[in-house]
């Protein structure tokens, strides 16, 4: 996975809109590789390896699960059910990532095989965590959603001094995400400070703060993803929907085209002086006007094609003769009128 040289990583979150169901996490795949993204990215729960039966919900949206731990083991998936997940993202030309809540999540994402790990806002200050990931030499994608510098510089400096690869994305935890929240002056701070590439995680449901991210220069950009507004979980609010997300992957590249050909505006000039002659007014008489008519401004008029003098030049032609007479509409040169001394 490389990272950065004008090209922004579009990943795009499933988490658990899958709902527990491995035939819709397929579907997933299928709709994000239509869409254009570079990733999918999930997440992988091992309820006994991760949490208890005392984790509070953040929101109680679920009838079917108990508790939230309830919730965590409905999402789980086999290993050879995450197994086939990673072959049918390579299959459809996607990177596979997905964030591991336990070191149990560690060890089976590596047996399937990761591009890169995303460390979640939640496990950036989990320093066994960490240091189990920065021990696999994979790119590393931290989130700071939850983090203060002090944490972000020692997860930084952990990885730089394992010389494992590294990206820092701005993160807001709220859901949905308001524009005043998303923190986009952010990713000049982390590019300044920590001199790595740098992304935005952006949970406002939109496509916006992706797009300014890009005309920013973020190396990625993450996303949740939605097949329909009208689907069931606590992300859906957050997400963007995968037409939505086709509309996000080609702004995207369009402005990375953009940034990549800064234009010469002298060159792009002297380019349209054929349409100039187009698009641009000659100063022709307004009537018909005898031979050494004093003319007036009344006597003058600005008409397309610009084949003739600009219509900057018509005050030279204001209080001066006509050398010879002129039809309606006829351009007029410097010579057609007599000298003013």
């Amino acid at each position: 996975m490389k990272l950065g040289g004008g090209h922004s990583l579009i990943v795009a979150e499933v988490a658990q809109a899958h709902e527990g169901s491995l035939g819709m996490a397929h579907v997933f795949i299928d709709a994000i590789a239509a869409a254009g993204a570079d990733a999918v990215k999930f997440q992988t729960h091992i309820a006994a390896a991760e949490t208890t039966a005392a984790e509070p919900w953040r929101v109680k949206f679920s009838e079917q699960d108990a508790s939230r731990y309830d919730y965590w083991r409905r999402m789980e998936f086999t290993e050879a059910q995450w197994a086939g997940l990673k072959a049918h993202a390579d299959q459809r030309g996607l990177l596979f990532l997905s964030s591991p809540f336990s070191l149990d999540a560690v060890d089976l994402l590596l047996r399937i095989g990761v591009t890169a790990w995303k460390v979640a806002s939640g496990e950036l200050a989990n320093g066994p965590m960490l240091e189990r990931l920065v021990g696999t030499r994979l790119p590393l994608l931290l989130s700071t959603g939850m983090s203060d510098y002090d944490e972000i510089d020692a997860a930084v400096a952990q990885a730089r001094s394992a010389g494992v690869p590294h990206a820092v994305l701005q993160c807001a935890t709220r859901y949905p995400c308001p524009a005043d929240a998303v923190g986009l002056n952010l990713l000049a701070d982390f590019r300044a400070r920590y001199s790595c590439p740098v992304g935005l995680s952006d949970h406002s449901g939109t496509i916006y703060p992706s797009l300014a991210a890009a005309a920013l220069g973020a190396d990625v950009l993450e996303v949740h993803a939605t097949l329909s507004r009208e689907m069931f979980g606590p992300d859906v609010a957050s997400s963007v929907t995968t037409a939505e997300l086709r509309q996000l992957v080609d702004g995207v590249r369009f402005i990375e085209t953009m940034r990549a050909h800064p234009v010469d505006k002298a060159a792009a000039a002297a380019e349209t002086a054929p349409m100039r002659r187009l698009f641009t007014k000659s100063v022709v008489a307004r009537r018909d006007l005898p031979a050494d008519t004093l003319l007036s401004a009344d006597d003058l008029a600005l008409k397309k094609p610009g084949t003739g003098l600009p219509a900057g030049q018509l005050r030279e032609f204001v209080g001066r003769r006509l050398a010879r007479a002129v039809r309606a509409d006829e351009q007029l040169a410097l010579a057609d009128v007599r000298s003013l001394s």
